[in-house]
């Protein structure tokens, strides 16, 4: 076996399915089929509770592919540290990013025994670029940039992608420090691309939603409001159209009317 083989073996050894997972549950959401029917009837349940849960998972994902689309065609962006990969599923950063840059190179980073089960998924690339999965927690800042310099050079503009992975940072001094240092370790021209599960009056049903699944399942998670997702964003260059509803962030539809939000915000911004 490679060592990624290995690792992934023992982190098999190491999941629960006796009890629902963020990762797991959002895969459900999404149509794939790496989850258990613990999963699926947590899934359920949080949909019954705020029924457009599942299209705020499909909006995070079709943001993902906007957004790296765009660093990658509009700005020139051959470098991606993708930390919080989630499981894989269709068009992951690096396939978006080979498809117009066969060169680009992907870091792709995640703590989580299930995506590493299912991280040789994510190894494939063109044989121009590269990809390499690290096993790390978002808040290994040192040893993330140690390791991820092996594949990108950080002396060129990186792409920062935070995806729904701040969400299980609870303290606010800390969740904004981390993405701070991430930042501040990469060179002009960088980019970062992060969005955050909100709450707002408007919006009790998602409150309640994840009222459950803090309740019931595992990783916990921390609702932000958009003012809060918004000054992850502090001193850099906010692209328009700003911190939206993922959905809303230069949609691919011509429609005059936007699409109806939902609770996932996001955001791009440029470093100066």
């Amino acid at each position: 076996m490679t060592e990624i083989s290995a690792a992934s073996f023992e982190a098999r050894k190491r999941i629960r399915t006796d009890q629902p997972h963020t990762a797991r549950i959002w895969n459900y959401w999404l149509g794939g089929k790496d989850n258990y029917e613990v999963d699926q009837a947590a899934g359920d349940q949080i949909r019954k509770l705020h029924p457009g849960i599942g299209d705020y998972a499909l909006a995070d994902r079709q943001f993902l592919g906007r957004a790296v689309r765009y660093l990658t065609g509009e700005c020139g962006i051959r470098q991606f540290l993708d930390i919080g990969t989630g499981l894989p599923t269709a068009d992951n950063t690096h396939e978006v990013a080979q498809r117009i840059a066969p060169e680009s190179a992907v870091v792709y980073v995640d703590n989580d025994p299930i995506v590493l089960a299912h991280a040789e998924a994510l190894l494939t690339s063109t044989p121009e670029g590269s990809t390499t999965y690290l096993d790390e927690d978002l808040r290994n800042i040192d040893t993330i940039l140690e390791q991820a310099a092996r594949t990108i050079d950080f002396t060129r503009p990186v792409a920062l992608i935070l995806l729904g992975v701040v969400i299980f940072v609870e303290d606010d001094e800390e969740a904004y420090g981390t993405v701070r240092r991430l930042m501040d370790a990469l060179p002009s021209g960088s980019h970062l691309v992060l969005s955050h599960t909100i709450t707002r009056p408007d919006m009790p049903d998602v409150d309640a939603a994840v009222a459950f699944w803090n309740e019931n399942g595992t990783p916990k998670l921390t609702q932000r409001t958009p003012a809060a997702v918004t000054k992850f964003f502090d001193g850099l260059e906010l692209l328009e159209p700003g911190v939206v509803s993922c959905n809303r962030w230069r949609p691919d539809t011509d429609s005059s009317e936007p699409p109806t939000e939902v609770a996932m915000f996001g955001g791009v911004a440029r470093k100066a």
